[in-house]
């Protein structure tokens, strides 16, 4: 984006790795296995290819795959049209297999069981269908696709081939969060009438989305696709319904047009001295590896001025979101908070349920999250979860029930291609209520009747 390419050029030709989120096992051959094909001899290895050789897909979809499930799994083939990046990716993950810049070709080539989509989330849609199209199961990043026409299609593709996707929703796994599950579905403060949700990304971490390709909303759709929809999602698992309707404000009040200094990248940049988000991308190596030795080949810049003109996506977010069972939830985000984390309030007939997440290194065993329960004429009791690395300790507990074909799931923690669409219809239905001052129905964006699970 950064040499000037055209959106048709970019999106033709950029296969940048996505961010990250929590899905659905991938036990392809359960429920398919009434198919000859999907027959698979247990313990037999799955065949993998990847598309999108970025960050997430090097790293949680590459390497710690390898690492951990090279029992379980064999990677044929990775896929990107950067050169450099491709095999700079192919050497830190550890594969063996075979690289590719043409996408038909490694299918053809490889026949994969499982195709995995790491791309820029413009880009989720051809490759999902194409890989179920051709007879594979596809584990996609959040969010699935971050726009309706894509995401019917999505639908269309996975009716009319019958293969899976699953849409990985990490978060879900995350044993504070599992709790709260937990805790509304034991009907520990009743039926649940509201919820108060606040998303807080810090100068660090929500900074960087303005940095990135994510920062045109063409390419990831805004944050009220590309990151809200992981928040999305577990807002749908807790309350067991789907989103109804959507009204929302949204504004871009601090980064982008609001900088006083910019430039086009932090290398280059003049203000570096001045700039409270100078950020010298090179000193980190994998990086550097990755992104910077490899820009020549398609000018992307990893290390893009948070302040660029062209940033056309909100850093500051609200709605209100109706569920199909009544529950009314008031959700906000804010991409420039001092510090990272969450805070949620479920109001209930019983009584509340508050918890809190202030997102730290973890530096002692003694770390811990916590949920408040406060009961209507009644006591108030304190519930303290364990921290855990990767994404509140959801990361492990995904791969694991994805790769190693954990069958019981009794939290419904596997996300399938109903939960990914809803996820990313309530985001998008919230970045057309900003633009047109008016709610959005979800029923008018696709061809889902919203529903109560139970």
């Amino acid at each position: 984006m950064e040499n000037n390419m055209n959106r048709r050029s970019f999106l033709a030709k950029s296969v940048v790795g996505a961010t990250g989120v929590l899905l659905s096992s991938l036990p392809l051959v359960a429920e398919a296995a009434k198919s000859k094909k999907a027959a698979i001899v247990e313990n037999q290895k799955r065949k993998v290819a990847l598309i999108g050789t970025g960050s997430r897909g090097t790293t949680m979809w590459g390497k710690t795959v390898i690492s951990n499930y090279g029992d379980m799994v064999e990677y044929v083939g990775l896929c990107d049209t950067n050169p450099g990046r491709l095999e700079a990716a192919k050497n830190f993950m550890g594969a063996t297999c075979k690289t590719y810049s043409d996408f038909e070709l490694m299918m053809k080539e490889t026949k994969p069981d499982v195709l995995i989509v790491t791309t820029v989330d413009a880009l989720h849609d051809h490759f999902i269908i194409r890989g179920l199209e051709l007879g594979c199961d596809v584990l996609t990043e959040k969010p699935m696709t971050p726009d309706e026409p894509k995401c019917q299609a999505i639908l269309d593709a996975q009716k009319r081939t019958g293969k899976q996707v699953i849409v990985t929703f990490n978060y879900r796994y995350s044993p504070h969060r599992a709790k709260i599950w937990e805790l509304i579905n034991k009907g520990e403060i009743g039926e649940i009438t509201s919820v108060d949700i606040h998303w807080y990304l810090d100068t660090s971490h929500g900074a960087d989305y303005f940095r990135r390709w994510h920062r045109k909303r063409e390419v990831g759709g805004s944050l009220w696709v590309h990151k809200a929809s992981h928040h999305f999602d577990l807002l749908g698992w807790w309350l067991n319904s789907e989103p109804e309707e959507v009204f929302a404000y949204g504004s871009l009040d601090f980064y982008g047009k609001n900088g006083k200094q910019r430039g086009t990248n932090c290398r280059t940049c003049s203000y570096k001295e001045s700039c409270n988000f100078y950020w010298d991308v090179n000193k980190n190596e994998y990086y550097k590896m990755l992104y910077t030795d490899n820009e020549k080949h398609d000018g992307y810049l990893r290390d893009g001025c948070v302040f660029k003109e062209d940033i056309d996506i909100f850093d500051k977010m609200c709605a209100s979101i109706k569920y199909a069972n009544g529950v009314q939830v008031a959700y906000s985000l804010t991409a420039y908070s001092p510090y990272e984390g969450y805070r949620i309030a479920f109001n209930g007939t019983k009584g509340r349920i508050d918890a809190w997440i202030q997102e730290s290194n973890l530096t002692h065993d003694g770390d811990y999250d916590e949920i408040m329960i406060t009961r209507n004429f009644g006591a108030r009791n304190y519930i303290r979860v364990p921290q855990s690395e990767g994404h509140g300790g959801g990361d492990k507990l995904m791969h694991d029930k994805i790769w190693r074909n954990v069958k019981e799931d009794p939290m419904h923690q596997s996300a399938n291609v109903r939960d990914g669409a809803f996820a990313i219809l309530t985001g998008i239905a919230a970045r057309k209520s900003c633009d047109s001052g008016k709610p959005v129905k979800i029923a008018s964006l696709v061809d889902l009747v919203p529903k109560t699970v139970k």
